[in-house]
Formats: C-alpha cells, structure tokens, sequence
C-alpha cells in the first residue's frame, strides 16, 4: 500500500506556525490519514478497501461515535513546538507521546521570555481554581504586572549568563531560570491520543496559553485527516456528556415538569450546578 499522501497536509508540512510571542507548533512529519483509518477499520474485518468520499466518512463517524479508537491510532503525527516551560510541564501530563526536549545540560538557553499581552493578565478565577477569570484587570494593574515580570526575566538571565561566562557547569547554572523561559521539543502522537489531548486543552478550563497551542494543533490535524476531525468536533470536543441527576432533570424539561427539574437542580452541589448551566447553554 502506498504511504498515504494530501496536498493539504504537504501545504502545512515543515511551516511554522506562531504561537504566543515568541512560540511556534510546526509538522515535522506525519503517517496516514483517513483513508489510513478505514483501511485499518475495514480489515478487521473483510479486508476490502472503499475508496469513496462518502462511506470513508460514515464509517469513520460511525467509529468515534461509537468510540472504537483502534484505527485512530494507525495515523502518527510529529511535531517540533517552541512553548515556555510553564505551558511544557502541564503539557507532558499527557504520558501517550513520545518526546525529545532540547536540554539546558548541554545547550545555553537563549534570552526568549513569554511575556503576556495587556489581554492575558487576569484575575484569579472565582469558579475555577486553576484559571482566570473575566473580569478587567484595570490598566495600570496590568501595566505594573507586565513589567515586574520583564524585570524579573531580564535579571535573573542576567544572572544565569554570567554564571556561564564563568563556566560554571550549564546543570547548574540554569537552576534558578524562570518557567517563562522557552524550550522546544519533537513530540510524536497518534491521532487517538492527538484527539484526547485536543479535547482537554481547547476545553474553557484550560490555561490560556496552552489553548493557543492546542488551537494550532488542531488545524494542523485537519489538515492531515479533515474527515477525521470533523468527526472528532461533532462526537468529542463540542459534543456534551450528562450525569444521571443531569439526564433526568433535562427529562423533566422536555416534560415540562418544572417542579421535579427544579427538585433535581437543587440536589447538586454549587460547581456542579454551575457546570449543568453550562452545559444547557453550550451551542
């Protein structure tokens, strides 16, 4: 069989694409496609190859649907990401990739901060322990925040090039560098896991500037395998699952049964009727 080929896919294949100030997500390589999916989906269990437009969709709807994964993985993609090291250590939580990280024990690592935008300095979130919330940062919060971090980076690498130039061993030398320093990294995935790591980091509760990779890589997949993805929007990233209290008080909705709706919202907990309110609102 003949390595899988698209022109969309070849158009992004060693492009760099920006990310944040000084990041970049770009295709070092990729294996398969969607026609990679079907075949190996079709095998199973006749071996026969439909090469029409049509069924290769169905089918490969009827697989994530169903969440039959197995000829998701058949597809690899690999790629060379520039990120600051805060965004890099959530992202290798994700155990389902293959990684080689450019090292501070051999190389000198070069003065590339990430500095957020004015937009990106928010105030702790009131509903999610982990993220921002919506509300304004006053400009002149903003401005100082801003700067105290620029402050702070361009003297601590300061302090670390000086222990270089003293040849003090790079190991150590580098300890006391920021996470807003910037690494790189080859990072190799199958498509399954590509999809998992995708659904979790475009989802709202994710960082900021993890999305913005995450937004990247998504096109860039669809690029490789556009039925694929199309699949994985309508089944897993904007699709919505419901607990057993969730389900039956969206019964008693479409019933028209207030009170027993009503009965059932007031048994969840705060965040967990939060969480239902979003749900119901999500388009």
């Amino acid at each position: 069989m003949a390595h899988d080929q698209n022109q969309a896919a070849e158009a992004v294949l060693d492009v760099e694409h920006p990310v944040l100030d000084h990041g970049f997500v770009r295709l070092v390589d990729y294996l398969g496609g969607d026609q990679r999916i079907v075949d190996a989906a079709r095998v199973s269990y006749s071996g026969k190859e439909v090469k029409t437009f049509r069924r290769n969709k169905e089918l490969i709807n009827y697989l994530l649907k169903n969440h039959h994964t197995s000829p998701f993985e058949q597809v690899q993609l690999t790629f060379h990401v520039k990120l600051p090291i805060f965004v890099a250590r959530q992202w290798i939580r994700h155990r389902t990739a293959r990684v080689n990280e450019i090292s501070g024990r051999y190389s000198v690592l070069r003065d590339e901060f990430y500095v957020p935008s004015p937009d990106a300095v928010r105030f702790q979130s009131k509903r999610n322990r982990q993220g921002g919330d919506d509300e304004e940062v006053p400009p002149e919060t903003r401005e100082q925040v801003l700067k105290t971090i620029m402050s702070e980076q361009e003297s601590l690498y300061k302090s670390y090039e000086g222990r270089v130039e003293k040849d003090i061993a790079r190991e150590l030398a580098r300890i006391n560098l920021p996470l807003s320093i910037y690494t790189e990294w080859y990072w190799q995935i199958d498509l399954h896991n590509l999809f998992h790591f995708l659904k979790l980091r475009l989802d709202w509760h994710a960082q900021y500037e993890i999305r913005c990779y995450a937004e990247k890589m998504l096109e860039i997949a669809r690029a490789v395998a556009p039925i694929a993805v199309d699949a994985f929007e309508e089944y897993e990233l904007f699709a919505v699952t419901l607990s057993r209290t969730e389900r039956a008080a969206v019964d008693a909705l479409f019933a028209g049964d207030k009170a027993r709706f009503d009965k059932l919202v007031a048994k969840m907990g705060k965040g967990e009727r939060e969480e239902f309110e979003d749900k119901l609102k999500a388009e």
